[in-house]
């Protein structure tokens, strides 16, 4: 019997799998976003950590990191940053971006605009990340989503 029941289930991942096509692939989306064949593309994800200053002025601090999130807004227009977001429980980790580059220094250049890397109160770590091409479309997604101003 418990064969039985291991080959329908295989068999049902089978058919699922095989009932997935390709005729829904969209040729002028995928170059749009820069997908390659597989749907994917390279990024540079910045990996923001606690950073070496420690601000005590609370109104200093508080313009820094306001600084923080309208340069996010604004590298996110121009297309730079396709993803961003605080981690939690993770210190001295602090946040993740994703740019739309494939060139570490390029990134680097981008993620030295934001006002609270300026401060010192957040460094930063690169990598090169390999993932969807859909990632583009997330910020255009996200203001038909979002309520509120952050």
């Amino acid at each position: 019997m418990k064969m039985i029941k291991k080959m329908n289930y295989l068999l049902l991942l089978g058919l699922l799998f095989s009932a997935h096509s390709f005729a829904e692939y969209d040729e002028e989306l995928a170059k749009s976003v820069g997908a390659d064949d597989y749907g994917m593309k390279p990024y540079v994800m910045v990996i923001l950590v606690t950073g070496d200053k420690v601000v005590e002025d609370k109104t200093k601090r508080n313009e820094a990191f306001a600084g923080h999130f309208a340069n996010m807004s604004q590298l996110a227009e121009e297309k730079k940053l396709v993803v961003a977001g605080p981690l939690g429980d993770a210190e001295p980790k602090r946040g993740v971006f994703i740019f739309n580059t494939d060139n570490l220094e390029t990134a680097e250049s981008w993620v030295k605009t934001d006002p609270a890397v300026e401060a010192g109160l957040l460094s930063y770590e690169l990598y090169k990340m390999y993932s969807s091409a859909a990632l583009m479309l997330v910020n255009e997604q996200h203001k038909q989503l979002q309520k509120k101003p952050i």
